[in-house]
């Protein structure tokens, strides 16, 4: 019986590679643009908006390259260092921002200007042994005027947010560029310090949370102790599992750790934007592991007399269930939440309310993330900002399943499965990312290193991604690549094949492959052009909130066609339910 199980399984392999193979050679492939080598160890990579850089994280510290000539241009070197990520935006129009972390766990804020690159600040310091802080991430908002750190230290985690000095930051950077043109010019530069916008820690359960106190307490405190007691309980309760199975994990010690975001005015507070004209970041969301809240500070407050207490959120948006995974919108109006137990809810910064909830159908496994899919409109029309439009969304599960939602305020959501869970643990996706100059188009990556471009919509592989013949993809679990929206181009890093003889030594270094999709006959069809960056599209100004509830009141207006048609189908299921438990009933 085991013998003819495992013939009866070998066989199904083969039928199955050989569809596969079938169905490879009818997708047609997008050839490799070109290839460069790689310094060694390159573990990051990442594109300035602009698309004319591109920065790397390798062994020694990392480098930047011209896209155009993909040509090294400057480097920041040190002995005994790995970065293992990188990040850049344009400060200015001939000065760019990076942000790094170290294998050490240690964040540093760079500036590349006039082909140099300068070391700016060192986030966390490490000047006591035993009081060793680890940044565990570390984001830079887009324009660079705010930096975000993950900071580990003695098992407590927290969130601190960096404001950064950039008109200072530029006028120095012309300064050393002075220095470095004129020799009878000498001095170091002395770099503005950053400054600290906020600290933020998790949630803590008060002392005295007793049900009494609870009712005396306002809703912010009263969500906030319960979020709290609910992380507690699950700890609990998983530690108790751990020690029931024999295992030694104490997950009560185990940190909460944070996700956050950064996000642009939308007019969800009267008069915000005249406090950040400039289109800087004016606030951060932020949930913590095991929480059921999203919380939103504001990062514009003036400083208190107490620094040292940490600030209470400005806006809580309560959920149902634990929170898992969550994405932002390219304008950041919209923020889209994981929950357990197969939800999605969206929350819609300028109404204040959830756009959707919805639920994905049923399966056996928990999402991994979510992303919001680009689709332009093709309307240029300022009001069509304010309409209720759909938006899209792609959720992926641990399990490999996708699924995709379209959704919009008065108009029944709809969710699409996109794929199944593979039957092969190497055709697990390890990258799913939408494709902004793509519309409707997702990169995917597979752990078996295969590379496709898929079209969201009708459930179809565009083309197949080939490096060559004698490399393979780099750590396809954890691919090393970037998107360059601007010159519509995938950098990614490849590796020469153990199987093939190399010729030198040079040949087995790390290769850089770049696949132009502008070029391409195939992917043609589904090319468009990018709008402004959200930091320089037209804001929405409320001096009063009598203003931002007039709007609202348009809003309302202009969707009553669509929120009576969703009520008439709902009305009408309903009845058909109704109907059918009666016809039931009654046989």
């Amino acid at each position: 019986m085991s013998t003819y199980t495992r013939k009866d399984t070998t066989d199904s392999g083969m039928e199955a590679a050989c569809r596969a193979e079938k169905s490879r050679k009818k997708t047609p492939t997008l050839e490799l643009s070109s290839a460069t080598q790689l310094p060694e160890s390159t573990n990051c990579l990442a594109c300035s908006e602009d698309g004319r850089y591109l920065s790397l994280g390798h062994v020694g510290g990392l480098s930047v390259w011209c896209v155009s000539s993909l040509m090294c241009v400057a480097e920041w070197l040190q002995d005994n260092l790995e970065m293992t990520s990188v990040q850049m935006t344009s400060m200015a129009e001939t000065a760019y921002l990076l942000g790094s972390v170290d294998d050490m766990g240690v964040a540093r804020v760079f500036a590349y200007h006039s082909e140099a690159i300068h070391l700016l600040s060192v986030i966390n310091i490490m000047e006591d042994i035993n009081r060793r802080s680890v940044c565990l991430t570390f984001e830079l908002s887009e324009g660079g005027d705010y930096g975000a750190a993950s900071i580990s230290c003695n098992g407590a985690v927290w969130l601190k947010v960096y404001h950064f000095p950039s008109e200072a930051w530029l006028k120095e950077l012309e300064m050393a560029a002075s220095q470095k043109q004129d020799p009878n010019l000498s001095g170091d530069v002395k770099w503005s310090p950053a400054a600290v916008a906020t600290k933020i820690g998790p949630p803590k359960t008060p002392a005295d949370s007793s049900l009494e106190v609870l009712r005396t307490t306002d809703i912010l405190t009263h969500c906030l102790v319960l979020d709290g007691h609910t992380s507690s309980r699950q700890q609990e309760e998983e530690q108790s599992f751990n020690t029931d199975a024999g295992k030694t994990k104490e997950t009560n010690d185990s940190p909460r750790l944070c996700t956050q975001h950064f996000l642009l005015s939308c007019g969800q507070f009267p008069g915000d934007n005249k406090a950040n004209s400039a289109g800087a970041p004016v606030a951060v969301c932020v949930w913590w592991s095991g929480s059921h809240n999203l919380l939103q500070y504001l990062l514009h407050k003036t400083p208190r007399n107490k620094p040292d207490v940490e600030p209470l959120p400005d806006v809580l948006w309560p959920n149902a269930n634990e929170i898992i995974c969550s994405a932002v919108s390219r304008c950041t109006r919209f923020i889209a939440l994981g929950l357990s137990d197969a939800l999605v809810c969206v929350w819609d910064r300028h109404s204040g309310s959830p756009l959707s909830v919805v639920s994905v159908s049923a399966t056996d496994s928990v999402f991994s993330r979510l992303q919001f899919v680009d689709y332009w409109p093709l309307s240029t029309d300022d009001s069509q900002t304010f309409a209720a439009g759909e938006i899209h969304l792609m959720v992926v599960n641990k399990n490999g399943a996708i699924h995709t939602i379209s959704m919009g305020r008065g108009t029944e959501s709809c969710t699409m499965q996109l794929t199944e869970r593979p039957k092969d643990s190497g055709d697990l996706p390890t990258i799913t990312a939408s494709v902004p100059f793509l519309q409707g188009l997702s990169l995917v990556v597979q752990r078996n290193g295969k590379m496709f471009l898929q079209d969201i919509i009708n459930k179809a592989t565009v083309c197949f991604l080939i490096p060559p013949a004698s490399h393979l993809l780099a750590t396809p679990c954890h691919p090393v690549y970037a998107l360059n929206a601007k010159q519509q181009t995938l950098f990614i890093r490849g590796d020469q094949d153990p199987s093939c003889n190399t010729s030198s030594k040079g040949d087995c270094q790390s290769q850089l492959f770049i696949f132009q999709f502008g070029k391409s006959d195939i992917i043609k069809q589904f090319t468009v052009s990018l709008p402004d960056s959200p930091r320089q599209q037209k804001a929405f100004n409320f001096d009063t909130l009598e203003e931002a509830c007039n709007l609202y009141l348009q809003q309302r207006a202009l969707s009553v066609d669509e929120r009576n048609k969703a009520i008439t189908q709902t009305w009408k299921k309903l009845q058909e339910t109704t109907v059918m438990v009666q016809q039931t009933h009654g046989s």
